[in-house]
């Protein structure tokens, strides 16, 4: 008989009918802040709920002399580390700081895991950026059995780079497609580099589903045993069967569920947004198992917390966690969870242990060792005693000494560490308070005085050199006068006054409109010989969407690649420039270089926000032989090594902002704000680009 569905919450049929319509909506709370903890002790006294983002604070604050607690640490997406310690990226952390992310954090983990009682890891999904590259998983291979070398256990799950097929969400969720249950296992890169065979390895590991791809394990602390349930992308109902008969034949134990996706991030960047897949895991799995009491996953870019209330009344705390569009591919930060059993909360800390150990040389304001955000350091308030009530006895084996964890792994990751300085960021004193400097090509710069006014069609975006100004081209298509007007909202950095914001472009409708250089202007005859350096400020429009602003360009050339000298690569009616917001809503800088003019080169940077203002830089440097892309100063990881320069398409072919080319039409237009935008030919060192003040 299945007793553990016969449990039901202990509270009257309307009570629960309650609980439900309010499981029907959210309770988010702002990181930081905590839950109703009830009663810490059979009194019925309430238990304290301040909460703290600092686990200093919080230590000092506790009447118990001794802490019973013990961590969890969190690895999320690994792709970039495994992708850029491979030759084939030009092995870029070995190369440029002597060691590498990945190795970095499950090192630390293996050095410090009975120092800071780590009984277990969990990996959430993308262990690699490039299923099909076994260098990558050589990488995330010689980094894991850093930990099975040190007998710590933990879980791996696939995310939806480490498989072949990856159905992204693109509607409604459809069960049907994409699953497991669509995968050929014994073809799978993911299940012959993390078999069952080296999951059984691990002591805590208790079984994996019939596809391969799902986990739980057991680890046990204070005396509590934890069941970790590992589910990789896109899960089968018959895998959720699986799962479901897992909690029931464990039906005294806390869950921690772990998955690829789950909770997103909304546009403001902290804010928590649930996704389709999501509500269906919470609806199918989640809500009626009370044993579930915290969800883990990445894939989504940030870090954000919901709780939700499931329907036994008690809440379930999601939390999304993803470093991989940050500096250096994530700077190897990761997460540490300490179950504080003696004062009813959870503490979490987000760090670095590979940052503390960079060459100091190397070391800029984006080399950060610990995360003070509330939305990174935070603590979650949990009677555990009341919380698990409905499912076991809650008798920890508690401690006669101890302190807690977080403050010494902060202390001892700090010691001897000097943060880097961050250099000031001087606002512009006038429109003219930014270096001008030798080998600008051109500098265009928007209006000011004419917020909100449309651009006339022949109306003139000036160069400030005086010599080449764009002029918005005659309407074509569905395009209207009133898609481009001019704005005074602007970066704060940049000494323009003022944007040109493109409205109502549509790429479904091919609605879009663009400046352009005079066809005789010279310009347009330019090739970039010897480097370069291309500044933009952007911004994109809230309401950009994949479906009708992907692939916008900020700017381009007329004229097809596919007839430069030599040419022979992809896509050849495309320009020979293109700098465009793509899918993803990544900044792509593709050029044809100048040297071996074969091929197309691209660099990449992490997700933009929306509604947020940038400034991008792209240095072409013939002395290191690298293309670098910087976004607001940093530099991305995805740059572009041993080709120089930037060819042009011979005479008469005009600079585009706003829009791009394709076999004899401008396409793809731009949505949001464009500041200035400058062309010079050599590299710039940061204190020449337009974000820094005239001397």
């Amino acid at each position: 008989m299945d007793t553990k569905n016969e449990r039901r919450p202990l509270r009257r049929v309307a009570d629960r009918r309650a609980v439900l319509r309010n499981a029907a909506g959210l309770t988010v709370l702002p990181l930081g802040a905590g839950l109703l903890s009830g009663c810490d002790d059979d009194s019925g006294n309430p238990s304290a709920t301040s909460t703290t983002s600092d686990a200093t604070t919080l230590a000092s604050s506790r009447v118990s002399t001794a802490t019973t607690s013990f961590t969890v640490a969190v690895l999320p997406d690994t792709q970039f580390y495994s992708r850029y310690a491979t030759a084939a990226e030009n092995s870029q952390f070995s190369r440029k700081y002597g060691s590498e992310p990945f190795a970095a954090q499950t090192a630390w983990i293996a050095r410090n895991a009975a120092s800071y009682n780590i009984p277990f890891v969990i990996h959430l999904g993308d262990v690699v950026d490039q299923v099909g590259k076994p260098d990558q998983w050589k990488v995330a291979d010689a980094a894991m059995k850093q930990l099975e070398a040190a007998r710590v256990p933990y879980s791996i799950l696939a995310g939806n780079h480490d498989v072949l097929v990856d159905y992204e969400y693109r509607g409604a969720w459809d069960q049907g497609s994409g699953t497991d249950a669509q995968r050929n296992p014994s073809a799978e890169p993911y299940i012959t580099w993390f078999p069952k065979t080296r999951a059984a390895a691990q002591a805590t590991f208790r079984e994996r589903d019939g596809t391969g791809f799902h986990e739980y394990h057991v680890f046990e602390a204070h005396g509590i045993q934890f069941m970790v349930l590992s589910l990789s992308w896109r899960i089968s109902d018959n895998a959720i069967a699986w799962a479901r008969d897992v909690i029931r034949r464990n039906p005294t134990l806390p869950v921690i569920l772990s998955n690829h996706q789950l909770l997103n991030i909304d546009k403001d960047a902290v804010s928590p947004l649930e996704t389709e897949y999501g509500k269906m895991l919470w609806d199918k799995l989640i809500r009626d198992n009370d044993q579930i009491f915290m969800t883990l996953n990445g894939h989504h870019h940030g870090a954000a917390r919901l709780t939700k209330i499931n329907d036994f009344g008690n809440p379930v705390e999601e939390m999304v966690v993803d470093y991989q569009m940050a500096y250096q591919g994530g700077n190897a930060l990761m997460r540490l969870y300490e179950f504080d059993l003696s004062a009813n909360r959870i503490d979490v800390l987000s760090f670095s242990p590979w940052v503390v150990q960079k060459p100091k040389n190397t070391l800029n304001q984006f080399d950060r060792a610990v995360l003070p955000e509330a939305n990174e350091q935070f603590s979650i308030e949990m009677n555990f005693k009341k919380r698990f009530a409905g499912f076991m006895k809650w008798k920890p084996t508690l401690a006669t000494v101890g302190t807690p964890i977080l403050p010494r792994v902060k202390q001892d990751l700090l010691a001897g560490y000097v943060e880097p300085t961050v250099p000031e960021q001087v606002p512009p004193r006038d429109e003219n308070d930014y270096p001008q400097v030798a080998d600008t090509y051109a500098h265009w710069r928007p209006v000011a005085g004419k917020a909100g006014m449309a651009v006339a069609v022949g109306e003139t975006l000036p160069d400030a050199l005086g010599q080449f100004p764009m002029k918005r081209v005659a309407l074509a298509g569905p395009a209207q006068v009133e898609d481009v007007v001019w704005s005074d909202d602007r970066h704060h950095l940049s000494s323009c006054p003022a944007s040109v914001r493109f409205v109502n472009t549509d790429k479904v409708t091919v609605r879009n409109s663009s400046f352009s250089t005079a066809i005789d202007a010279a310009v347009n005859n330019r090739s970039f010989w010897d480097g370069y350096t291309v500044e933009a400020f952007i911004k994109v429009d809230a309401n950009w969407t994949r479906e009708n602003h992907r692939w916008g360009n900020i700017l381009g050339r007329v004229g097809n690649r596919g007839n430069l000298p030599g040419f022979n690569g992809g896509d050849r009616e495309a320009s020979s420039v293109l700098f465009a917001i793509s899918s993803l809503r990544e900044v792509q800088w593709e050029v044809v270089p100048a040297t071996n003019s074969s091929q197309p080169q691209s660099n990449w940077s992490g997700e933009i926000m929306r509604d947020t203002w940038y400034h991008v830089a792209i240095v072409c440097d013939p002395a290191t032989r690298e293309t670098i892309m910087y976004v607001e100063g940093a530099p991305v990881l995805r740059n572009v090594t041993g080709a120089i320069g930037m060819r042009s398409q011979g005479v008469d072919r005009p600079w585009i902002l706003g829009a791009s080319w394709w076999n004899g039409s401008r396409v793809d237009g731009y949505f949001g704000h464009i500041g200035e935008v400058r062309l010079v030919g050599r590299p710039l060192k940061p204190e020449q680009w337009l974000t820094a003040r005239r001397a």
